[in-house]
């Protein structure tokens, strides 16, 4: 385990259990934040506008049949 860890472990067993869920919920927010620093732009909703084109280009892509079935997109998920 890393010196980094190890501190914060030995600074959480100093709390007081009153701000164990805090220091939960900022854990899951920061692992949140990394994952979504990571996610690919086609993903991400960045705006309002951002939202309104994604929603066009997947309506889009219904009307010029351009779909998956569920179980093709978890095989391509599957092969990531």
């Amino acid at each position: 385990m890393s010196i980094e860890k190890q501190k914060i472990l030995s600074e959480i067993e100093t709390l007081p259990e009153e701000l164990s869920k805090q220091v939960i919920d900022f854990i899951e927010y920061l692992k949140f934040s990394q994952i979504s620093n990571e996610a690919p732009d086609s993903v991400t909703i960045k705006s309002k506008k951002d939202l309104k084109e994604k929603i066009q280009k997947g309506i889009d892509d219904i009307e010029a049949g351009r779909v998956y079935t569920v179980e093709e997109v978890f095989e391509k998920l599957d092969n990531i």
